[in-house]
C-alpha cells in the first residue's frame, strides 16, 4: 500500500512539473513574440513572471537582460545579467548582452574585459569579435578590422564580421576584400536593410577595382589568392570599356569563374565561387547579378527587370530564399 501511494505520489509529481514546464515555455514564447513585435513593455511583463517561477532558466533571463536593454532600463538589464556572467557555464551570448549593456552604460572598460574574457572561453564566436570590434570602430581604433578579420577567420558562417570588414575596407586603398566579403554576407544574409547597402558598396567596388587599366600594377604586398583573384579579373579589362553595370558586371564575373575554375579553382577551393558556377549551371547567373547590381544600380529600372523576366526572378528567388549559404572552415585566404 506504502508502495502505491508513494508510486501515485511521484507520478503527480512529475506531471505537476512537466505542466509546469510547459506553462514556462508558452509564457516565454509570449514574451519573445511581444519582443519580435516591438512590445519591450509585455515581453518584461511577461518575463519577470516566468522567471519568478523559474529562477535558474538562464534563457529566460537572457531575454529579460535583454529587453531591458532595448527599454534603455541597463541598470536593470546590467542586474538581471550579472549573476549569469559570474556562473561558470555562461555562454558567449551572455557575454554578448553583458557587453552590449555595459557600452550602453558607457562602461566600455568593463565591455572590453568581458568581451576578452568571453573570447578566451569562446575563441569560436563570431558574434564576440564582431561586437568587440564595433566597439572599437566606435572609438576610430583601426584594431577593429583585426577583430572582425579573426571572427571570420573563426566563425566563417557568422555574417556581420562579413558586413563590417566589406565596409572597412571599400573605405580603405583595398580593391579585393570589400567585394568579395560584402558579396559573401549578402548571401548570408540575403533580406536585410543591410543587404541593400553592401549592395551599393559592390557595385561602387567593382568601379573602384576596375579604375586601374591594368590591375596587376601594384601587387607586391598580395598574397597567392588575391594574385590569382586579379591575374583573373584582369582579362577581362576589355569588357569593361564602356563602363559597368548589371549587364557587364554579368558577362565579367561569366568569364571570371570559367577562367578560375581552369586555373585556381583546386589551388583555392572557394564556396563562394562554387555557387556562381552553380548558379550558372541552372540559367540563374543574370538573375543574381541583376539582383545585386540592378537593384543597386537603379532600383526603379531592377523592378522593371522583374517584371519582363518574371519566371526567371521567381526561379533565382525560390533558390536564393531555399538555400543556407555557409562558409566551411579552411577557405580563409587574407
Amino acid at each position: 500500500m506504502k508502495k502505491i501511494l508513494l508510486f501515485s505520489s511521484f507520478l503527480f509529481l512529475c506531471v505537476f512539473v512537466f505542466a509546469q514546464s510547459d506553462d514556462i515555455e508558452k509564457l516565454h514564447e509570449n514574451a519573445k513574440a511581444f519582443m519580435r513585435q516591438g512590445d519591450y513593455a509585455n515581453a518584461s511583463l511577461i518575463l519577470t513572471r516566468a522567471l519568478a517561477q523559474a529562477p535558474n532558466n538562464i534563457e529566460i533571463a537572457k531575454d529579460l537582460a535583454f529587453d531591458y536593454y532595448l527599454q534603455k532600463e541597463n541598470k536593470k538589464a546590467l542586474a538581471t545579467i550579472t549573476p549569469l556572467l559570474e556562473k561558470d557555464n555562461a555562454d558567449d551570448q551572455t557575454y554578448q548582452i553583458g557587453g552590449t549593456i555595459y557600452r550602453a552604460l558607457g562602461q566600455d572598460k568593463d565591455a572590453e574585459k568581458l568581451y576578452k574574457a568571453g573570447i578566451k572561453n569562446y575563441p569560436h564566436s563570431g558574434q564576440l569579435y564582431n561586437d568587440y570590434g564595433e566597439m572599437l570602430w566606435s572609438k576610430q581604433d583601426y584594431n577593429a578590422i583585426k577583430l572582425w578579420e579573426k571572427g571570420i577567420q573563426q566563425d566563417p558562417s557568422y555574417g556581420s564580421n562579413y558586413y563590417n570588414a566589406s565596409k572597412y575596407y571599400f573605405l580603405s586603398p583595398d580593391k579585393i576584400w570589400s567585394i568579395i566579403y560584402g558579396e559573401i554576407f549578402i548571401n548570408i544574409e540575403s533580406f536585410t536593410a543591410r543587404t541593400a547597402e553592401i549592395k551599393n558598396i559592390l557595385l561602387s567596388g567593382y568601379k573602384k577595382l576596375f579604375a586601374d587599366p591594368d590591375l596587376l600594377l601594384n601587387i607586391k604586398d598580395k598574397n597567392k589568392f588575391e594574385i590569382a583573384f586579379l591575374t583573373t579579373m584582369n582579362k577581362q579589362n576589355s569588357v569593361v570599356i564602356n563602363g559597368l553595370n548589371a549587364e557587364t558586371l554579368t558577362m565579367v564575373r561569366t568569364r571570371f569563374i570559367l577562367d578560375w575554375n581552369q586555373s585556381y579553382a583546386k589551388k583555392f577551393p572557394f564556396t563562394l565561387f562554387d555557387k556562381h558556377e552553380q548558379l550558372l549551371e541552372e540559367g540563374l547567373f543574370p538573375a543574381y547579378n541583376q539582383w545585386i547590381f540592378g537593384a543597386a544600380q537603379n532600383l526603379s529600372s531592377y523592378q522593371t527587370w522583374i517584371s519582363t523576366h518574371a519566371e526567371e526572378y521567381a526561379a533565382f528567388n525560390k533558390f536564393q530564399q531555399g538555400r543556407i549559404f555557409k562558409i566551411p572552415e579552411g577557405q580563409y585566404y587574407h
